[in-house]
């Protein structure tokens, strides 16, 4: 049985994302503009790599795209769908991790991908594929917030289950649970934030269903996000705000350099290393055996917003 799939449809989309975020961020910030860095891969493919840093809004904003291909899938790529192993591949995505200035500013991150498996001797471009061919798309996007604010939290659910609406009423709680499970440090026993969507491996409702689920969760993170910003960016902060954003940014380095999918697949890939780890901050800390003041707005992150909770329950 064949499907039709458009890889350069989805490429085209993810260009386009990734100049409509790049340029809301800097009007955002005001100020400071974004780098352009393209880049070829020996391989096959390339990319180009966005990064805005030194702003006034945000301390660094990265912004990547990438349409890479290769002989072989990774293991990352594969863990879950071992019968892949060996084909060749083209991989599409747009991946961003914002770090604002301010702590009362969440971190966010969102991204979108495409992934095409071919079987050994296929083209790889993306028409017409077989039944020995695979597709499929992932992505997602979820909040890490230094401080917790029920309304940031709230207004960042409501936008994700306002993308997956229209495509079935278990879509939001599905994704929404699968993000709760992913984004955890284990070591930690805690959330990295308050979750948000997340899903892999998706080619259950055909190609262009699903594409345009992809567009839908594209499209909802700037009105996820920007609201958020706008809120708490004025906010006054001093050294020990900084401080705790500082150690707050050394758990999301844990997070993406051991666990996160993303960052393995670049890495087994033989990705380029500036562009994958462009998630991490300019400045992290670790301080050993620190606790936060019980009572402290610092330990109510962990105590109320770092662990899965129902954020439009009360809505019900």
């Amino acid at each position: 049985m064949s499907a039709r799939v458009d890889a350069e449809a989805v490429a085209e989309y993810l260009r386009g994302l990734q100049e409509t975020i790049c340029g809301a961020l800097e009007a955002e910030d005001g100020g400071a503009r974004f780098g352009d860095d393209r880049w070829e891969r020996e391989e096959g493919g390339g990319g180009r790599t966005r990064v805005l840093a030194g702003g006034g809004v945000f301390e660094q904003a990265g912004v990547g795209y990438s349409d890479v291909r290769g002989t072989h899938l990774p293991a990352a790529a594969t863990a879950r769908r071992p019968e892949l192993a060996g084909r060749s591949f083209r991989a599409l995505g747009v991946s961003l991790v914002i770090h604002p200035a301010n702590p009362y500013v969440p971190v966010s991150h969102a991204n979108v991908r495409f992934f095409l498996a071919e079987r050994a001797g296929g083209g790889g471009a993306g028409g017409e594929t077989d039944a020995e061919s695979a597709w499929w798309f992932g992505g997602g996007f979820d909040l890490t917030p230094c401080y917790g604010f029920e309304e940031d939290a709230a207004h960042w659910h409501a936008t994700a289950r306002d993308a997956c609406a229209r495509f079935g009423d278990d879509v939001y709680p599905r994704f929404k649970h699968w993000c709760d499970e992913y984004f955890v440090l284990p070591h930690r026993g805690e959330a990295r934030g308050v979750g948000g969507l997340f899903f892999d491996d998706l080619d259950e409702w055909g190609f262009e269903r699903t594409f345009a689920f992809l567009r839908a969760v594209g499209d909802a993170y700037l009105p996820a996000y920007l609201p958020i910003v706008r809120r708490r960016k004025a906010t006054p902060f001093g050294e020990r705000e900084r401080s705790w954003q500082l150690l707050r940014r050394g758990r999301y380095v844990e997070f993406n350099l051991l666990y996160d999918r993303g960052t393995r697949f670049g890495i087994q890939s033989g990705g380029r290393a500036e562009s994958i780890l462009m998630s991490l901050p300019p400045h992290a800390v670790w301080r050993y055996g620190w606790r936060p003041e019980p009572g402290s707005p610092e330990a109510r992150l962990a105590e109320e917003y770092l662990r899965p909770r129902e954020w439009l329950a009360r809505e019900a």
